[in-house]
């Protein structure tokens, strides 16, 4: 079993192999992820162990790899699309929003789409253009997509076999900074796919994040409670359908808010996220619910990327604003 300590990358990897071994309908498909188990290692191995029909290398063309994903998913399977890096899945974009999306609302619910696109995804590796950027409000937007992202590997390993074995189709969002993040594995789930996970308890303020901003905010919490401030760290995991209750919660409890995603503030989750528990929790609230983010503006060189991304600082700038109101 997959108990113990592994990366976010291996405990992928194993969720993959997992899902290869339980159906033989489950195939992935992406570019280089055969051979060469993909430039981040995350199908290393599955190719020599299930063959080339199971993981298929396919050519440079992200919407033909999602348009063939869709008439495989109509023909009974359940195929795993890779996007090599988030900034390539843009000419996939009309598939997946026009196409995946509305399918099974078009067949009136007589047509399922079990599509899993993992996409690696966010900053901070140092890279080159298009290799960086966040763009999971623009799937989150799209009626139809469910979109996660883990933050842990117990939580990569476990929400990527549950995305697999959805009937609906899923954007799996991978934090590619912390692939090689390590962390306990459990030996099964312990929440459904689209459930909030408090990662910190607190009494005095809610950090709402996900993917790579949670390690962020674990720090931050860790350094508010040298200043006696107790926060509250909430990992959402889920974009899309989201766990809305446990937000609420939390923020009626906590009487402040404060969201952190690497996307720029101007439109991203956050926007949506404050304006629902503004009105949800408008007279439990001791300040506004705040936002951090990315700045707006397209991503910047990798040596200035630093100065970009939210950092402990920033997540710090935002609690004392909400404690000053």
């Amino acid at each position: 079993m997959m108990a113990g300590q592994l990366s976010i990358a291996k405990a992928l990897n194993g969720a993959l192999r997992k899902s290869l071994e339980s159906d033989p309908k489950t195939l992935l498909m992406g570019e280089d992820i055969g051979k060469l188990g993909g430039v981040f290692r995350i199908t290393d191995g599955l190719q020599k162990d299930f063959g080339e029909d199971r993981v298929i290398d396919t050519p440079l063309a992200e919407s033909g790899i999602v348009g063939t994903a869709i008439g495989l998913a109509l023909r009974g399977y359940r195929p795993v699309v890779e996007i090599q890096f988030d900034g390539f899945v843009y000419p996939a974009f009309d598939q997946i929003v026009s196409q995946l999306a509305k399918m099974h609302a078009r067949a009136l619910g007589h047509v399922k789409m079990p599509v899993t696109i993992r996409i690696p995804y966010a900053g901070g590796i140092g890279a080159v253009e298009h290799h960086s950027e966040s763009h999971e409000a623009y799937f989150a937007h799209t009626a139809g997509l469910r979109v996660v992202t883990p933050s842990s590997a117990h939580d990569a390993h476990w929400m990527l076999r549950q995305a697999i074995e959805s009937d609906d189709p899923v954007i799996f969002l991978e934090p590619k900074r912390r692939y090689w993040d390590k962390g306990e594995v459990g030996d099964s789930a312990d929440l459904g796919l689209h459930d909030a996970r408090i990662v910190r308890p607190g009494a005095d303020a809610t950090l709402i994040a996900y993917g790579p901003m949670v390690k962020v905010c674990l720090e931050a919490a860790a350094a508010a409670e040298e200043d006696g401030r107790r926060l509250e760290v909430v990992d959402l995991r889920s974009l899309t359908p989201v766990d809305f209750a446990a937000l609420e919660e939390s923020v009626k409890r906590t009487g402040r808010g404060i969201v952190v995603h690497e996307a720029p503030v101007f439109l991203g989750m956050g926007s949506e996220l404050a304006a629902r528990l503004t009105e949800r929790c408008f007279y439990h609230l001791e300040a506004p619910i705040l936002r951090v983010g990315g700045y707006y503006a397209p991503y910047p060189p990798s040596r200035v990327e630093e100065s970009f991304l939210p950092d402990l600082d920033r997540v710090l700038d935002a609690v004392d604003r909400a404690f000053a109101y």
